[in-house]
């Protein structure tokens, strides 16, 4: 009887510890568009987390930039900003990722459906935001976050190192670089020295 017991014990605990805890409301519109430049920030639509841990609209915006709260499920604060245009882009990789698919299958899928024209991509650059931070520094209760790095994405589909000038890698922090060129989901990497983006 004793070991029964101490198994369903274990089994709930393992349960209720291993779930993620979702942060309120407040904390995930609080936290979500810090990756944005400020002035776009009021006015943006928020994807977050429901108490199950389903992503859900929790604010409609009324501007072309769509912000993503912090996933519980993954360790490190880490949250995004980017302009609408990108959202068949980011959706579909979230349902891929959502099925299982990961990294470079992620990345054929998607490609090979922006070339049968089941994806869209935007016409002219358009910007993702990237801000991170350790999980020491992240406090879901009251959505304060501190040491916090922040990286830009600007995507230019089929972009070459010869049609803008960039470099295929950087050679000194902060410096602008071209990553996968040629691709429908080309994008100019910036990615500051670290104490420069807090």
């Amino acid at each position: 009887m004793k070991t029964i017991i101490s198994l369903l014990l274990s089994f709930y605990f393992f349960n209720v510890h291993d779930k993620p805890i979702v942060p309120s409301v407040e904390v995930q519109l609080k936290t979500a568009v810090l990756a944005a430049p400020e002035e776009l920030r009021a006015a943006a639509t928020i994807y977050g987390f429901n108490k199950e841990g389903i992503m859900v609209v929790l604010r409609q915006g009324s501007n072309d930039v769509i912000c993503l709260a912090d996933d519980p499920k993954v360790t490190g604060f880490n949250v995004a900003c980017y302009h609408k245009d990108l959202e068949p882009f980011m959706k579909r990789g979230r349902e891929l990722k959502t099925e299982g698919k990961k990294g470079k299958e992620v990345e054929y899928l998607r490609t090979k459906e922006i070339d049968e024209g089941k994806i869209l991509m935007p016409k002219n650059p358009t910007t993702l935001y990237v801000l991170t931070a350790p999980e020491e520094n992240y406090n879901s209760e009251t959505g304060e976050v501190s040491n916090t790095y922040l990286r830009y994405v600007i995507y230019t589909p089929y972009a070459t190192s010869e049609s803008t000038g960039l470099p295929l890698k950087p050679h000194v922090a902060g410096m602008p670089w071209i990553m996968d060129p040629g691709k429908p989901h080309a994008h100019i990497m910036i990615s500051p020295a670290p104490n420069s983006s807090k």
